[in-house]
């Protein structure tokens, strides 16, 4: 049976890979083993994706990326130039520690920005923004947009990726969708 995604010669699958129909992988990527991979993800130039790590439909993971075994993603996620997740709190060369791999899941939409870097064990919300070289050490709320070292939370963005100005109803349209949110104890969702 002839594969249904395209790789580039010089990437390397392993075994036990389920890789979606559409999905493409670039130059010098390594797939790891039982990695699942959806339809039409793009794996980007020298990208390592280890043991078990599972990415949605339509996931765009750029150049330079490591996604390490315990994370996640969901459909439409963006993973920004150079960004990393962890695995382990408190890695030492001399001490294996695998048994005790974090998980981290990303929701569906988030996008997070070049050279960001994510603690593992802090879920991100769906539609949060993660702004680029943030390091992420806590959970992120859906549609939040956080940034800096820790991350720290500045807004709310819109799955868009617009940032959200709510009024005194608790009420913020995104300009570009014309999407409405609601904030309500400190709890964005989408409701129209």
């Amino acid at each position: 049976m002839e594969k249904e995604y395209y790789a580039h010669p010089s990437a390397i699958i392993d075994d036990g890979c389920v890789i979606g129909k559409g999905t493409k992988i670039w130059h010098f990527s390594h797939i790891m083993p039982k990695c699942i991979l959806g339809e039409n993800c793009n794996i980007g130039q020298n990208v390592v994706v280890s043991p078990d790590v599972v990415l949605g439909k339509n996931v765009k993971v750029q150049n330079n990326v490591s996604i390490y075994t315990g994370v996640i993603c969901g459909d439409d996620v963006f993973l920004g130039p150079s960004m990393v997740f962890t695995n382990v709190i408190n890695p030492r060369s001399a001490v294996n520690r695998k048994s005790e791999y974090a998980k981290t899941h990303v929701g569906n939409g988030v996008s997070i920005g070049a050279n960001a870097t994510i603690v593992c064990g802090h879920d991100i919300g769906e539609y949060a923004f993660i702004g680029a070289g943030a390091v992420v050490t806590k959970t992120v709320p859906a549609y939040a947009l956080v940034i800096g070292n820790p991350a720290r939370q500045t807004g709310w963005m819109s799955e868009f990726g617009h940032k959200l100005a709510f009024n005194e109803q608790g009420l913020a349209t995104c300009k570009e969708s014309g999407q409405v949110y609601e904030l309500k104890n400190n709890v964005v969702k989408r409701i129209q």
